[in-house]
């Protein structure tokens, strides 16, 4: 009695669900009637119906070049840098004073910061006294009024002022291996550092009219001031001082050298000697050193003694002059590395095409070239990989169902509605404001997947019709209006299920909507193109295959294939005296 009290329906009630259940029949009558309706009209029509696919299928590059693609999106993860690089040549001290000058504008003047760190010495100069960074970090998302996005524009505003005495570039998001925090990389290869300067100097010049770049620097430092030391070394013999004494003392002096250790509880330190900081500055004060000969000389009194201390003048000559801050080479050649960002409202492909254009319009000689390196390098791979993923899953798709239906066409029938989902997956992208990435890669193969099945539906039941004596146009309406209601059901609940990923938001909320927002909008658009398509094409396609030309060209393959067997078949030798009479 207790589980009849929970489990059946009470007999006052059964009116309710009995009228609930004919208003959900009289809802979905209207949609199964207003189907049955452009299915008859798509069927009447079929050119038509393949006219808009093919419509559908060529916008698709329009839709790829204004949705933009980048590597991965743009994650809010309330945090953002500056680099800053002064002119080669400029202190530490000269350096940090303006990093933490930088530091007190993005505090004061812009909203949501809680806090920043600026360190010279890192990062912007890669490793050189004039170059810095500011890390800035911002509050949580649901505590801030602007997006980070937002915020690293604003910044990038506020630089301006700067710019004049140093380079500087604002980076939001970390991205995948990039100099100075950029997000585009490339190096430019060659022979000679001249050239690579030269042509480095007119590309980035082209570069700073494109309006989707910005933040361009390259890493190659010329000018920066070097003091070099030539020793006389025959001067240096006949005095008996070693080559190898005077580099030390000169490294003693200048770079420092480890003399004993300080213990401090459990700590210990290293006792480093080097020459103050005046000292080093000022090359009349290196020339002052000396160094110990091993030939002796004579005290102040005439007297024999142990040893003598030549002063380094008379055994060197200081030259002035510049050398880059590092040399780097890539394939056993010289290259230039060349950063930058993409400007608000652009992608990372776009600027990168921007960038090829301008160093395609520089006239490098043969033996120089631009390579993509860091991120850029990535983003390259990831669309030659993706296509490649793209066209074997088609294939494997063809192959499983080609077997499922014992069949050629029907395949062909199924697979024509996957080219339908992309235009529809990329308008969706593009209303949204997002770009394509990596993730939106996945969320187009998932869509594959949905879009295959809901084909497989209608093409199955159309052929059981079929072959149980339906005529083929009455299959195809009723197996289409039968797979109606499910197909919508998986629908819906497909996208359901995608909401959470479209609103979603905090960390991580930019991959989340870069499937979410491609595969339900792109399944809810597709959905009426792909529930009339399928039908019209199976319709042509059977045309096609009880043409005469199929049917000839299917006893040519039956010939051929026949030939192939009865070629591969084992010839069995008679033994002798078989087949004798007796």
């Amino acid at each position: 009695m207790l589980v009849e009290r929970w489990f059946l329906t009470p007999p006052h009630a059964r009116g309710h669900e009995a009228a609930r259940d004919h208003a959900r029949g009289v809802g979905y009558g209207h949609v199964d009637r207003w189907y049955t309706r452009m299915l008859a009209l798509s069927m009447g029509h079929r050119w038509a119906v393949v006219g808009v696919c093919v419509v559908a299928v060529a916008s698709v590059y329009p839709l790829f070049k204004l949705s933009g693609v980048n590597f991965v999106p743009d994650e809010d993860e309330s945090r953002f840098q500056i680099s800053v690089r002064l002119p080669v040549g400029s202190s530490l001290a000269a350096t940090q004073s303006l990093l933490d000058r930088v530091a007190r504008d993005v505090r004061e003047q812009l909203p949501g910061v809680s806090d920043t760190l600026a360190i010279a010495g890192f990062g912007g100069g890669g490793g050189q006294p004039n170059g810095g960074v500011v890390f800035v970090r911002l509050e949580p998302i649901g505590k801030r009024a602007h997006s980070q996005r937002r915020l690293v524009v604003r910044a990038r505003e506020m630089m301006k002022p700067y710019r004049s005495s140093a380079i500087i570039g604002v980076q939001g998001s970390s991205g995948v291996g990039g100099g100075r925090g950029a997000g585009i990389q490339y190096a430019l290869v060659g022979p000679e550092l001249s050239k690579l300067d030269e042509y480095t100097t007119r590309g980035l010049e082209l570069i700073e009219k494109s309006p989707v770049v910005v933040d361009a620097d390259r890493g190659y430092l010329p000018g920066r001031p070097e003091l070099r030391i030539e020793i006389d070394r025959k001067r240096a013999a006949d005095l008996g001082v070693r080559v190898e004494d005077v580099s030390q003392t000169v490294n003693a002096l200048m770079a420092g050298q480890k003399v004993t250790t300080y213990n401090a509880a459990s700590d210990q330190y290293d006792v480093v000697l080097k020459a103050n900081g005046a000292f080093r500055r000022a090359p009349e004060s290196l020339a002052a050193a000396t160094v110990r000969s091993s030939q002796g000389g004579r005290d102040a009194a005439g007297a024999p003694a142990a040893a003598a201390l030549i002063p380094l003048r008379t055994l060197v000559t200081f030259i002035e002059g510049e050398a880059p801050a590092s040399i780097d080479r890539l394939g056993r050649q010289r290259q230039i590395s060349v950063s930058a960002n993409w400007a608000p409202g652009s992608s990372q492909a776009e600027a990168q095409q921007a960038i090829q254009a301008a160093f395609a319009q520089v006239g490098m000689e043969p033996g120089y070239r631009l390579v993509a390196s860091g991120q850029s390098q990535e983003l390259g791979r990831a669309q030659y990989y993706f296509a490649i993923a793209f066209a074997l899953s088609v294939v494997f798709m063809y192959m499983v169902l080609a077997a499922q239906f014992e069949s050629f066409i029907h395949p062909v029938t199924i697979l024509t509605t996957l080219p339908l989902a992309v235009p529809f997956g990329l308008l969706a992208t593009l209303a949204s404001g997002e770009n394509l990435n990596i993730y939106s890669a996945l969320g187009l193969l998932l869509l594959f997947g949905i879009v295959k099945k809901n084909a497989i539906l209608q093409v199955d039941l159309t052929i059981n019709l079929r072959n149980e004596g339906v005529p083929r146009d009455e299959a195809i309406v009723a197996a289409n209006r039968t797979r109606l209601r499910p197909i919508l059901m998986t629908t819906l609940s497909l996208v359901a299920g995608m909401m959470p990923l479209v609103f979603s938001s905090g960390p991580g909320a930019a991959t989340n909507r870069s499937i979410g927002v491609l595969v339900a909008g792109g399944q809810l658009l597709c959905l009426l193109l792909t529930l009339l398509a399928v039908p019209v094409f199976y319709s042509l396609f059977d045309d096609g295959a009880r043409s005469r030309a199929w049917r000839r060209w299917g006893e040519r393959w039956r010939l051929a294939t026949a030939r192939v067997r009865r070629r591969r078949a084992p010839q069995r030798v008679a033994a002798p005296g078989e087949g004798l009479s007796r």
